[in-house]
């Protein structure tokens, strides 16, 4: 109850905050490149029950079509002000909505696509107890995730068989030790390796 209720209050006061910025942003992503302004995709979330994720969009319509695995600024399927978004996060504040409505909290497991999920084992579905988060230690870890899998031969190979078991970890050691303190600590971890970029 108490990590329900500071995802509320933290996603309440963020989204009345940024309100003017998610207009800026919005008038941003409308002068770059015609399509819409939010992205959604299905992501499975606690017990396996799929919702859509927001984003803003940084990719030209259709892009996904391509694959999901982006590989930074090699990919051209991103737009101009997409790279700029993806750089400082800033696309992933729309996932402030996701957490109000309950799909997700602000920290816990990174929600994946249906397709990565059917990989897991049952101990890798673990992660899928417990609601999905906007950051985690997966997160901070694998913060230049696109420029590794950009230098890959084989991006999505890279991804399942080395990245993706390594952050699911990451999530496993999480679910077993998370509280509140843990979760303030990610929290601080993640806003600050923003600042760094």
């Amino acid at each position: 109850m108490t990590k329900r209720l500071f995802d509320i209050l933290f996603s309440t006061l963020l989204l009345l905050l940024l309100a003017p910025l998610f207009l800026l942003i919005a008038l941003f992503i409308y002068r770059d490149t015609r399509g819409k302004i939010f992205y959604r995709q299905p992501r499975v979330g606690k017990g396996k029950k799929e919702f859509y994720l927001y984003k803003f969009r940084t990719m030209h319509e259709g892009a996904e079509r391509k694959g999901y695995i982006t590989v930074g600024s090699n990919d051209n399927r991103i737009t101009p002000s997409g790279l700029l978004l993806r750089k400082y996060k800033i696309d992933e504040l729309p996932q402030l909505w996701n957490v109000l409505k309950g799909d997700m909290s602000v920290v816990g497991p990174r929600p994946e696509v249906k397709k990565y999920v059917d990989l897991y084992t049952p101990e890798q579905q673990q992660v899928l107890s417990i609601r999905p988060g906007i950051t985690d230690y997966a997160s901070i870890q694998y913060a230049r995730e696109n420029e590794l899998l950009g230098k890959a031969p084989d991006p999505e190979k890279t991804y399942i068989e080395d990245i993706m078991p390594s952050k699911l970890r990451l999530n496993l050691d999480y679910i077993r030790t998370n509280g509140f303190f843990t979760d303030l600590f990610i929290i601080v971890k993640t806003i600050a390796g923003i600042f760094r970029r």
